[in-house]
């Protein structure tokens, strides 16, 4: 009997399986997905977690339709950081997909596991108010300081965490969520990569 969650009540199961370098193996994550019945499975290998695009993840993702469930060897072959793993799987619930975690016994086609989806909504809101706050109160310790700020960004902070909780969570093309702001895709990318590196700095 396999020691890992049953996976049942699925249209399809998807596997995903990740190690950061070139020299680490696969086999691990992959004999466990497949002990579980996974109907395809997607690697990246010598592909780092703090990495944004994932071939393999990117492939997985496409992969997936409502009713379908992916599964990870451990949540950290997934996430790249808390607020990047608490907006796929608000994303994966709001698509109608389950994800299941063996290590850590985590499986949202149970009672129990559903409330996960809610624990990582609330998760990524709050890193989102984190990230908002550590911004201002930086603005304000320059200020104080005395430093010049420059003149005012096209996109403030709340926009800017906006538009990256839409494109996280909703699947907002990158482009699409440029149009809508009306800036340039330069300019949406230098504020996403300003407001996160701020929030972490």
């Amino acid at each position: 009997m396999s020691v890992w969650p049953q996976l049942e009540n699925v249209r399809k199961r998807v596997g995903y399986a990740r190690v950061s370098t070139r020299e680490q193996h696969l086999r691990m994550q992959l004999d466990a997905l497949e002990d579980v019945g996974c109907d395809a499975i997607f690697t990246d290998q010598g592909v780092s977690g703090a990495q944004k695009n994932r071939p393999g993840l990117d492939a997985a993702l496409a992969a997936l339709k409502p009713g379908d469930i992916i599964a990870v060897y451990k949540l950290d072959r997934l996430g790249r950081s808390v607020l990047h793993l608490a907006d796929l799987l608000t994303c994966f619930h709001n698509k109608g997909i389950h994800f299941c975690s063996l290590n850590e016994g985590i499986n949202t086609t149970t009672p129990g596991g559903k409330l996960i989806f809610h624990i990582f909504s609330a998760i990524a809101e709050f890193q989102r108010d984190m990230i908002r706050e550590n911004t201002m109160n930086g603005l304000e310790a320059a200020r104080k300081r005395g430093k010049q700020l420059g003149r005012p960004r096209k996109l403030g902070e709340f926009e800017v965490l906006e538009a990256h909780r839409l494109m996280e969570q909703k699947a907002v093309p990158f482009k699409e969520m440029a149009r809508r702001l009306d800036v340039s895709d330069s300019t949406l990318n230098r504020a996403l990569k300003r407001v996160l590196e701020e929030a972490h700095s």
